[in-house]
């Protein structure tokens, strides 16, 4: 399986037409249909569903463009390791983040870094940590910043220095507003929107103890942003981390008894990293 003719494949997947896809790789639309038909018989598997003007994606062939489109960014990243002035450090390093302020800690010291090295640039994926992990394990991302709770036994890791205080979103003018602080009773019969990571959930499940079964869950979210959204729209309260965002028309109360979650900072063991990577995980070990 070549990575000329997957690119190929994303290209056509992306276009749904083998002509317009063709025109846009620069070679002949008989080529690109014999190209795609030879992927599919290597891999013994149909990838589109054909009809006269257009192209759909069958289950399969999308299996193929996430493995595809994985195995590409990592091509393009390995490239961009070794594409590097030898007399200066220079390169790019993949930092997946969570949700977090201790991404101020990490700005600043990549901000730091950067001073020192000026050819460095990073590439960050934001997600959750389940997300990221999975990236890290394929090799896509170096480093990541990552929430608890997350097994980490297979990584080396920092603690990173602030602690995130759990809470509720709500709008200005719910019932909910005038409170200082939230607790399992006040939430119980009240939609809400939760993150969607298991783990998160049997936290905030502990939490609320005997009242989780009362809970009215309406949403789960990945990334806060969204979640504000829905929040503003109706949807229902968010339990989040208390973040430095300004929501306008919401308002964030803590919970009480108060929950608090750590993070870090974390990237495989025993791993072969570039130089530059190698030098910026030193570089924050020793901020610690």
């Amino acid at each position: 399986m070549e990575l000329r003719v997957l690119k190929y494949f994303l290209m056509a997947a992306r276009e749904e037409n083998i002509t317009k896809a063709a025109n846009l790789l620069h070679i002949t639309q008989p080529t690109l249909s014999r190209q795609l038909m030879q992927l599919e018989e290597e891999l013994g598997v149909k990838l589109f569903h054909r009809g006269k003007y257009h192209i759909v994606l069958t289950d399969e062939g999308m299996l193929l463009r996430r493995r595809a489109q994985e195995m590409i960014e990592l091509e393009e990243k390995t490239k961009r390791e070794f594409s590097k002035d030898e007399a200066q450090l220079a390169g790019e390093i993949a930092i997946g983040c969570g949700e977090t302020r201790n991404m101020t800690f990490l700005s600043k010291k990549m901000a730091e870094f950067r001073r020192l090295h000026p050819l460095v640039h990073y590439d960050i994926y934001s997600a959750t940590a389940d997300d990221i992990k999975e990236r890290m394990e394929k090799g896509i991302l170096d480093i990541a910043l990552l929430m608890e709770p997350v097994d980490i036994g297979k990584y080396e890791f920092v603690r990173m220095p602030q602690r995130e205080h759990w809470g509720a979103l709500v709008c200005a003018d719910s019932p909910l507003a005038d409170k200082e602080t939230l607790s399992p009773d006040d939430l119980a019969g009240q939609p809400i929107i939760i993150a969607k990571r298991e783990s998160v959930q049997n936290e905030l499940a502990n939490w609320f103890g005997d009242t989780y079964d009362k809970m009215e869950i309406a949403a789960t979210y990945n990334l806060i942003l969204n979640a504000a959204n829905m929040v503003r729209n109706g949807v229902g309260a968010a339990l989040c981390f208390q973040m430095d965002n300004r929501y306008g028309d919401l308002r964030f109360i803590p919970l009480r008894p108060r929950l608090e979650t750590g993070a870090v900072l974390a990237w495989k063991k025993n791993q072969t990293f570039s130089e530059t990577s190698s030098q910026f995980i030193q570089f924050i070990k020793n901020s610690f």
